[in-house]
């Protein structure tokens, strides 16, 4: 297999994974500390690596243009693809409800901070939609573009914001202990879906042409990058903010304030802003794009400008109405996307493991370690992971940001 193939794939993978999500890590981590953040975010990477290895055995058993949906038809039948297209809806919607209420508030703040307008909250978060739903509305093309140049200079900024901030980590902050121990629960489903990257599966799959070898080493390297990342980026935001800082200030706007005191230099805490801006805008315009054509699909074959118009609105209006009703709704919106997660990630893929490996119809070449005792142990986890959102939901476990 071209190696360039699978270095780009490894790329997708984890440019995939590497979004919005990350600006959630510090404040899902705040009540934590750093070394349970730390073993919680090892722990769900392996998770999701298995699952998604998971996904590639699954793949042998039909066409290298498979999706999950196609998967979820040919294995589980008519109701296991009704619960895959539900949870892919579930999972887009709850993304872009929580990118909208994040960039709702950082695009208030960058209106008033840089340009001087004093506007409500609710029409810069309305104004935000609309400039997204544009682009979007537009088409694929144009986003690639739009993306391009947005992707470039957030690995720019990223990389200035991290070089800026390590100097100023505090080895004190990094041995804070949790506050409580329900939070380490309640911090699960958000750090969870930060390693969210197996929609990419199936274009991966296609790009290598179903290669078994290639691919395993594309998901492996490629989910380990956000995992480095990640790690570096907890060290320089919960080492330079203190853990009752950030439990006072969790909110996303209060986190890029705080990390942006912490460099003295007004250009740097500039960037920092921008590098918070560039994640949220990237990840939304990656999702909502996603969730904009399947429903453009479903509505009508023919993509004429009517029909994309409505869309649109289909797309954009739900999680609108979601950001202006909660607007400091970003982790919360993260969580219940966990649901959906664990549904597409972990329940659908071990259950069509389970049943192709007991089905004499399907003969795998093949197979992930571990055996059913995995897929069990796996499955247990995802289970946790569900209940632990809807005990934040129903109140039992303390709400995170």
């Amino acid at each position: 297999m071209n190696n360039s193939k699978i270095f780009g794939s490894t790329l997708i993978i984890a440019g995939t994974t590497i979004g919005a999500g990350m600006l959630a890590l510090p404040i899902a981590s705040a009540g934590i500390g750093f070394t349970t953040s730390l073993l919680i975010m090892v722990a769900l990477w392996a998770l999701m690596a298995f699952t998604a290895l998971l996904m590639l055995e699954l793949h042998q058993h039909a066409d290298s243009k498979a999706t999950l949906h196609t998967l979820a038809k040919k294995i589980l039948g008519k109701k296991g693809q009704w619960v895959a297209s539900f949870a892919m809806l579930f999972l887009f919607y709850s993304l872009c409800a929580a990118y909208i209420a994040g960039g709702g508030a950082q695009f208030e703040q960058r209106l008033t901070s840089w340009m001087g307008i004093q506007i409500h909250s609710g029409l810069a978060t309305a104004l935000f939609t609309i400039i997204v739903a544009s682009i979007v509305t537009f088409g694929t093309a144009t986003v690639d573009k739009v993306n391009r140049v947005l992707f470039i200079t957030k690995l720019i900024a990223m990389v200035l914001v991290l070089s800026f901030l390590a100097p100023n980590v505090t080895q004190g902050y990094l041995l804070s202990m949790p506050v409580q121990q329900g939070l380490i629960v309640a911090a699960i489903p958000v750090i969870f879906t930060s390693f969210g990257f197996h929609g990419s599966i199936p274009a991966v799959v296609n790009y290598l042409q179903g290669d078994t070898r290639s691919l395993r080493k594309a998901i492996i390297v490629g989910s380990s990058i956000p995992l480095v990342i990640y790690i570096f980026w907890q060290v320089v935001t919960l080492g330079v903010i203190s853990q009752e800082q950030l439990i006072k200030n969790s909110g996303l706007s209060s986190l890029v304030h705080e990390l942006s005191l912490t460099v003295q230099q007004s250009n740097i805490s500039h960037i920092v802003g921008v590098f918070a801006d560039l994640a949220l805008l990237t990840s939304f315009l990656g999702v909502s794009l996603g969730l904009f054509e399947f429903l453009a699909d479903s509505i009508n074959k023919e993509a004429n400008g009517r029909s994309r118009v409505v869309a649109a609105l289909v797309t954009f209006t739900p999680p609108l109405g979601f950001a202006l009703f909660y607007p400091q709704g970003f982790i919360m919106a993260l969580g219940y996307a966990a649901i959906a997660l664990a549904i597409l990630a972990i329940f659908l893929p071990v259950v069509m493991v389970y049943k192709t490996r007991r089905s004499e119809k399907f003969n795998s070449e093949y197979q992930v370690f571990g055996g059913q005792a995995a897929l069990v142990v796996t499955g247990v986890i995802g289970a946790g992971i569900v209940m632990a959102q809807l005990a934040i939901t129903i109140g039992v476990l303390p709400a995170l940001g």
